[in-house]
């Protein structure tokens, strides 16, 4: 939500905004830790500064918005959740800032491991052909997904869908700002529709689609039940609609061997693994656990 024309106030001002937003965080129990991950984006500020608050005695800062709505924006957090990622307007993930709004997901912490099992899968000596060629990111949302391969894989060519266009905007600049763009290919559509020209050429698809049952996703936290975009959160009765479309009409699409790996929720591992095996065309199926030890990611190749 933070503009890009700088705000100039006084250190000592932008002091005494963060001791009030300290206390009213504590009494919304909110963690006070976000006010200064908010003004090392917003305010530049370093971790020395805040800690040492030596930025107080500064005779100016440019805030990338002005104090009265970032205030507004705060209160917002307190009192309606609203994400402190959406307030910056940025988030981190894996080594790059993501740009994100209220129209994409914020990109999680254990996202990041789908990259790391293509990586992984990629470079063994048996499928070290799956580096080149095409791979496809559906549902792409802010395009942190399709960023993270296109880095990983930098001899393949990315295809990255989203059935929203706000979506697709906003990762369109995620990828001009990784300086990656070069490489991926954005398109506004649903699931594989787009690439129905490249049927049977893709070395593998990647998804975090939409898995969460639609009764559960008012129950979700208030920050992403009351702010994320519920067209990337709501999988249907069972939460698996989309999973199981994507097993259904991904073996068209992949070449012989290519990877078919999804984001999924905690519970859903064996009902996706039967669903591959009974497919009858995939192979090499397997589950991956999170940091937290859940079973989050299941990977399988078309035979």
């Amino acid at each position: 939500m933070a503009d890009q024309q700088p705000k100039e106030i006084s250190g000592l001002q932008l002091w005494q905004w963060r001791q009030a937003a300290i206390h009213a965080a504590i009494a919304a129990d909110v963690s006070s830790a976000e006010i200064d991950w908010l003004l090392q984006e917003i305010a530049g500020l370093d971790r020395l500064a805040l800690r040492l608050e030596s930025f107080k005695d500064w005779p100016q800062i440019q805030l990338q918005l002005p104090l009265e709505e970032l205030d507004l924006l705060w209160q917002k957090r307190l009192k309606e959740r609203l994400p402190v990622q959406y307030i910056a307007g940025v988030t981190p993930w894996r080594q790059f800032k993501i740009t994100v709004s209220p129209a994409v997901l914020i990109p999680r912490p254990e996202t990041e491991l789908l990259i790391d099992i293509v990586v992984a899968v990629a470079n063994s000596r048996e499928e070290q052909r799956l580096q080149q060629g095409h791979w496809a990111d559906l549902g792409t949302g802010s395009g942190a997904i399709a960023i993270g391969l296109a880095d990983a894989l930098p001899e393949a060519i990315i295809h990255a869908v989203d059935y929203s266009n706000a979506a697709v905007a906003i990762a369109q600049i995620n990828a001009q700002n990784a300086k990656l763009s070069d490489r991926i290919k954005f398109y506004q559509g649903y699931w594989w529709e787009p690439l129905e020209s490249f049927k049977g050429q893709f070395s593998g698809m990647v998804s975090n689609p939409p898995y969460i049952p639609t009764s559960t996703v008012q129950r979700l936290q208030p920050e992403v039940a009351n702010h994320e975009p519920h067209l990337a959160l709501d999988g249907g009765n069972d939460g698996l609609d989309c999973i199981r479309y994507l097993i259904e009409t991904s073996p068209t699409y992949l070449k012989p061997g290519g990877v078919w790996l999804v984001e999924m929720m905690a519970g859903q591992a064996d009902v996706v693994r039967e669903m591959l095996q009974n497919q009858g065309s995939y192979c090499n199926i397997k589950i991956y656990t999170d940091l937290a030890g859940i079973e989050r990611f299941a990977l399988a190749q078309r035979w």
